[in-house]
């Protein structure tokens, strides 16, 4: 048996892992979108199903004003004594915290504060004391570090000082790290690099878990920088788990480029699997690289899922729809056919509250349609990367449907067309681009083509990933309706 990467596919970066029993549970970053931080349950580490958020609650994270790329930074989710804990970033206001829940398909706490500063956090419990480990930077030595504390797990109080564990290898952005103890070592590990082409995952051994720490002799232990022409680039930040079968693994993120020898990625970071094999006390991901295809263990009982196409039956408003910043509920009303919106002044321009339900990119190749009967000013479909990078096909209701494309500082309409009551857009998606087109009244009207390149990182900057996004725009609070919603995989991988 075989797998293919990514196992979670759009933008799930960031990820991090735990085994419960005999289910495992992932997080990822979710940034500027709410609810925040994804929560996944698998029972093969291969097949994962959305099972909800961490973060629900306007009172547990408020997203207001944040811009892209802030938000909600890099979790980490544990398990101790039949409690699962989450820590993560508010990077808007740099806060680290956490939160808890005995029902993981249940609410989670409230946040706890913990005053250390830094990104990326993460816990580790050994008998009745609680860590917590983060990025950070050592004043006396001028340079980042990864850093420790002891908490109260009750209240998130330190109990210790803050104390440097590690510089890291000498890669730029010492970050992501997580702290382990198998058989007599403590394993500290982190990424390097920067999240781009760069990037590295290291990591070091200890007798004690504040060091000194001997480096693993391969270090990079996972890089696919020297992987050129490869379409999985970007390898690293990750967390590693052994499975109820005895055998290791590593999750990690990754990002595929549109093209071997084109290096812009648009999707996002999403999330892979690598697996790991251990001699004489260090562990081994994989050769050191991550790549597309795995085998498996002798396990012929799993079977990746490779049907990822959406609909409105299929989604979940609660686990599958995402929203810009803070979600009105008002403004949205989810059928099993349909949703229909209520438009509000902020556009897609602004870190305001748009009104947009939005989902993400999964594949290069993807047909999307959707037919909307609007009366608001704007209403339709938009590839949204950021405020300054998005590609809107809608209708107005003046009776037209535009082709609008925004790139930086530039955003032009770049063909209109009548349109008589309902349409029925269409985007198809390549690796390379985006072709736009409109039908109506039985006839049907070739929009325009886009450039795939210029929502991705390396153009637009950042690194979040494309979303495909509903919205409605109306200064008075007009309705949109959409319906026969087809978000539809046209690729094998």
């Amino acid at each position: 048996m075989r797998y293919q990467n990514p196992i979670l596919r759009g933008m799930y970066p960031d990820p991090s892992v735990c085994r419960s029993g005999d289910k495992y549970y992932m997080v990822c970053s979710s940034f500027q979108y709410f609810p925040a931080v994804p929560l996944f349950e698998s029972t093969d580490m291969v097949n994962w199903q959305q099972i909800g958020h961490c973060l629900t609650r306007k009172s547990q994270i408020d997203l207001t004003g944040t811009s892209t790329c802030g938000g909600v930074f890099a979790p980490t989710i544990r398990e101790h004594n039949g409690r699962f804990y989450m820590v993560t970033t508010n990077d808007t206001i740099h806060r680290n915290f956490y939160v808890y829940t005995d029902d993981i398909h249940g609410e989670w706490s409230e946040p706890i504060l913990v005053e250390q500063d830094g990104i990326d956090p993460s816990l580790f419990f050994e008998g009745d004391k609680v860590y917590f480990i983060s990025n950070g930077y050592d004043h006396e030595r001028g340079c980042g570090c990864i850093q420790m504390c002891e908490i109260d797990i009750a209240t998130g109080k330190k109990k210790s000082e803050t104390k440097p564990l590690w510089y890291g290898t000498g890669g730029r952005f010492v970050e992501a790290p997580h702290l382990y103890k198998f058989g007599g070592y403590y394993y500290l590990l982190d990424a390097e690099g920067g999240t781009e082409y760069g990037h590295m995952v290291n990591y070091v051994r200890s007798k004690s878990m504040w060091g000194p720490f001997e480096p693993f002799p391969q270090n990079p232990a996972l890089t696919n920088r020297n992987l050129g022409g490869y379409l999985l680039q970007g390898a690293g930040h990750g967390d590693l788990l052994e499975d109820k079968h005895g055998n290791w693994w590593f999750v990690h993120l990754a990002f595929r480029q549109i093209d071997p020898w084109l290096t812009y990625h648009h999707l996002g970071r999403e999330t892979c699997l690598v697996p790991v094999t251990w001699k004489d006390g260090w562990f081994y991901l994989g050769d050191g690289t991550s790549r597309l295809e795995y085998d498996l263990p002798d396990r012929p009982e799993v079977e990746q899922k490779l049907d990822f196409s959406r609909t409105f039956e299929t989604l979940e408003e609660k686990k599958d729809w995402c929203f810009l910043r803070n979600y009105r509920p008002e403004c949205y009303q989810f059928r099993k056919d349909g949703l229909r919106l209520t438009g509000m002044p902020d556009t897609l321009f602004e870190k305001g509250l748009p009104t947009m339900a939005a989902v993400r990119q999964t594949a290069f190749q993807e047909d999307i349609s959707c037919t909307v009967t609007s009366s608001c000013r704007e209403a339709g479909i938009t590839i949204y990367m950021d405020e300054l990078h998005h590609y809107d096909l809608y209708c107005t209701d003046e009776g037209t449907a535009v082709l609008r494309l925004t790139i930086g500082c530039i955003s032009k309409e770049m063909k209109t067309v009548p349109v008589d009551g309902a349409a029925a857009l269409h985007i198809r998606a390549t690796a390379y681009g985006y072709s736009f087109a409109v039908r109506s009244g039985g006839t049907q009207t070739e929009m325009g083509f886009a450039d795939t390149r210029y929502l991705s990182s390396e153009v637009a900057g950042g690194f979040t990933g494309v979303m495909i996004g509903l919205y409605a725009i109306d200064e008075a609070g007009r309705t949109a309706d959409f319906t026969d919603l087809h978000l539809m995989h046209t690729e094998q991988r």
